[in-house]
């Protein structure tokens, strides 16, 4: 009985690492969740999950942040991204960006849409506690910090955000 339960986790683990998925290749293309940004004149603030690379996204999720200022034509996006580090740049990336890309071939899910009266304000305070984050440099899938321990240090500094991660959000609890 042991041997079938070993070989059944062999083989779904096995399964989860296509040989013919490359992350290199995986799509990066927009999703279509988020409003054109040249045909909406309002302020959109949202928050995007989607299942990380791989196995690992059997249980885990990336998360980041998508704002568009009133009669702002792009998106910037909020992130962390962990190979920056290695590469020597900060880890916290904001900039200018599709705001629902597919996550290397993983389709984002909405976790919050903010629209209309007030969204440019309370842009205003996700940049700010986007730019006091106090691990800008540092990344460690787990326990953290990590992309969702930003989303989360946004999270905690902006609670009109509204913003309540997935469990699958690991190294949320870091900012506590």
């Amino acid at each position: 009985m042991k041997k079938i339960i070993y070989c059944l986790t062999v083989v779904l683990i096995l399964a989860g690492c296509s040989l013919d998925r490359d992350w290199r290749t995986a799509s990066r293309k927009p999703a279509g969740i988020a409003p054109d940004p040249t045909a909406t004149s309002e302020g959109v603030l949202q928050a995007y999950a989607a299942p990380t690379w791989g196995w690992r996204g059997w249980f885990a999720v990336h998360t980041w942040i998508a704002a568009k200022r009133s009669s702002e034509p792009y998106y910037t996006v909020y992130e962390v991204i962990g190979w920056r580090e290695r590469r020597g740049l900060p880890v916290v990336r904001i900039e200018r960006d599709a705001p629902d890309r597919f996550w290397f071939g993983e389709k984002p899910r909405l976790l919050v849409d903010h629209r209309g009266a007030g969204v440019d304000a309370l842009i205003d305070q996700v940049e700010q506690a986007a730019r006091s984050y106090p691990w800008p440099k540092s990344y460690r899938a787990f326990p953290g910090p990590n992309s969702n321990t930003f989303i989360a240090w946004i999270a905690k500094e902006v609670p009109a955000l509204k913003l309540d991660l997935p469990f699958s959000a690991i190294g949320s609890g870091y900012a506590e």
